[in-house]
């Protein structure tokens, strides 16, 4: 796998910052690989920049990482973790940032890049997006639930299976799961887990806030390549379903509006006789998208396909029937 290798590698280097040190054979037997692999990772660890160092206590050779890494920020105080993932998480902070403030944020963040070595930043790079940011116009940030987010990011990182009991909106109960998580992911205002069910042989979404307890299994699973955008063919959080060729038109007076928005990286915009506009996107018919349309009122019309336009068309009269009942009926 592409990501296995350096997920692998950090995980190295976070047990070298906590445990202090550690022998090959520890290593191996923390990330389930050989120790000719993990000598492997510590060269290539070392080659990149890394402070690694071998010594020599009661006859076994350990292996340590130097506390204080980064020499140019020993003002500051950061260790190993607390740098790296300042850095690697920058997407996420410019992706939140309002959009006057992104190119302060990114300049921050190219100061904090200089204080490591082109090996590091290469390295740090390359990290998969564990917990990734999706911007949409007016969202907010929710608030993390803390103990939660710490064991499922180790589970991701460590490939290990979690036991979760869950609140399901379809369902409306309560019920336990063994998942195979591959990523948190931030939507919408609320953070996600994507992972893999066994039990159903598919990959499934599920809301943090959601999650009633959870805990880490020792078992480890081989996680199969996920796209770098976990939700690139919808408008919201859904995955699985096949994108289509959607195209909505919008009347002048909410026009501008639409035209200085991006919605989807697939959109098109054509201009259209007396100000009005026809969006075409290539995403995902589910709820997201069919919300979208909806809190344009009168102001859009679907043009294709005809299903969804009878979708949208369907939803506004049972809006007018109920409207059309008095209050608790």
């Amino acid at each position: 796998m592409r990501n296995a290798e350096v997920i692998r590698q950090w995980s190295i280097l976070r047990d070298l910052e906590s445990s202090r040190r550690l022998t090959i054979d520890d290593l191996a037997g923390r990330t389930g690989v050989t120790t000719r692999t993990i000598r492997r990772d510590l060269e290539a660890l070392q080659a990149a920049g890394f402070p690694l160092f071998d010594e020599v206590h009661d006859g076994r050779k350990y292996w340590t990482l130097e506390q204080r890494a980064f020499r140019r920020l020993d003002d500051t105080g950061f260790t190993l973790a607390e740098l790296s993932a300042l850095y690697f998480s920058r997407t996420l902070v410019e992706c939140l940032a309002s959009t006057p403030f992104q190119r302060d944020v990114r300049r921050a963040f190219e100061k904090l890049a200089a204080a490591l070595t082109p090996g590091m930043r290469q390295f740090l790079d390359r990290l998969p997006l564990v917990m990734q940011a999706k911007a949409e116009p007016g969202s907010q940030p929710a608030t993390p639930r803390g103990k939660e987010i710490s064991q499922l990011l180790d589970a991701t990182l460590n490939h290990r299976r979690v036991a979760m009991r869950y609140d399901s909106f379809s369902s409306n109960r309560q019920k336990d799961y063994v998942i195979e998580p591959y990523r948190v992911v931030f939507a919408q205002g609320g953070l996600y887990i994507v992972a893999f069910v066994p039990e159903y042989g598919e990959l499934r979404t599920f809301a943090v806030d959601r999650v009633r307890s959870l805990s880490v299994m020792e078992e480890r699973f081989e996680p199969a390549e996920l796209a770098e955008d976990a939700f690139a063919d919808s408008l919201g959080v859904n995955q699985g379903t096949l994108p289509e060729r959607i195209e909505i038109a919008f009347e002048p007076g909410i026009a501008r509006y639409v035209r200085e928005r991006v919605w989807h990286s697939s959109q098109e915009i054509a201009e259209q006789p007396g100000g009005s506009l026809v969006v075409t996107l290539h995403v995902a018919n589910d709820w997201a998208l069919r919300s979208w349309i909806l809190g344009f009122g009168p102001l859009a019309r679907v043009l294709s396909p005809p299903g969804l336009a009878q979708q949208i068309a369907d939803e506004f009269e049972r809006a007018r029937l109920l409207y059309s009942l008095p209050f608790g009926e």
